[in-house]
Order: C-alpha cells, then structure tokens, then sequence
C-alpha cells in the first residue's frame, strides 16, 4: 500500500516539474530465446512489463539493468548490449529509457514487494496485457536479432 501511494506522489510531482526521468528497461532472454515479463505491485498491476528501473546520477545504463534485474527476479544479467534510448512523454513529464539486452541463465524470482510475478515468455506468444512500450521495445530487440539497425 505505501509503494503505491509513493509511486502516486513521485508521478504527481514529476508532472508538476515537466520532469525527465532517465531508466532502463531489460530485455533478459532465456537459453530457450524467451524474453523475462514482469507485473509490478504497485501500478498497473495487471500489465506486464520489461523489468527495469531508474539510473543512478553516476550509474551507466548496463550497470543499471542489472542491478534493476537482479533486484526485481533474482536472475543475472549475462552480455549486456545497449540498443538505444526510448523517449517516452508521460502525460506532462518524459521518460528516457536506455533499452538493454543480455541474456539470464536463471530462473526468474519475483521480490514479493516491488514485483508481484515474473515470468519468461516466448517472443511470438507475449501475454494479452503486455504494454505496448514493452511490445515496441521487444521488436527492436528482434530487428536487432535479425541485423536491423532499426
């Protein structure tokens, strides 16, 4: 209940001061090519999302994901790969996420506070209530996969 409370006070606030969030979103794949989903506790609880968070003001991208990826499913990030950066408006403040790629040999845990389930998927059968900023991100990481510089 207080991660959702505080998670509504920091998105009123960062409307409020237009401000620029800078984070990372994970794209952590399985030996089987399945990509890691996870639902949160505290918004949009019944979305699945990319797991991820904020960067630190001297952390770099792929430092970031890993920690977020470890803290969030208990799984290693293996051969990070920065794919570029999504800027994403908010609804009056903007989040510019550095999108990283790697892989995890480990079997996905979720934290019980900050992520209720985290689960792999196959990249063709993504859950019906996967976010449509995930589901972009994905086919970039797949048009990378293939050679794309998209």
């Amino acid at each position: 209940m207080a991660l959702r409370l505080a998670h509504r006070l920091r998105l009123q606030w960062w409307r409020a001061t237009k401000k620029v969030v800078r984070g990372c979103n994970v794209i952590a794949a399985n030996p089987q090519g399945e990509i890691l989903l996870v639902r949160h506790s505290y918004h949009a609880r019944d979305i699945w999302m990319l797991p991820g968070g904020g960067l630190g003001k001297s952390e770099d991208a792929a430092q970031a994901a890993a920690r977020e990826l470890l803290e969030e499913t208990h799984c290693a990030l293996i051969r990070p790969v920065r794919l570029g950066t999504v800027v994403l408006d908010r609804n009056g403040w903007t989040n510019a996420i550095e999108l990283i790629a790697g892989t995890t040999a480990h079997q996905p845990f979720a934290d019980a506070r900050e992520i209720e389930e985290a689960r792999f998927f196959p990249t063709d059968a993504l859950p019906e209530r996967t976010s449509e900023a995930a589901r972009a991100m994905i086919a970039r990481w797949l048009d990378h996969q293939k050679g794309s510089s998209a």
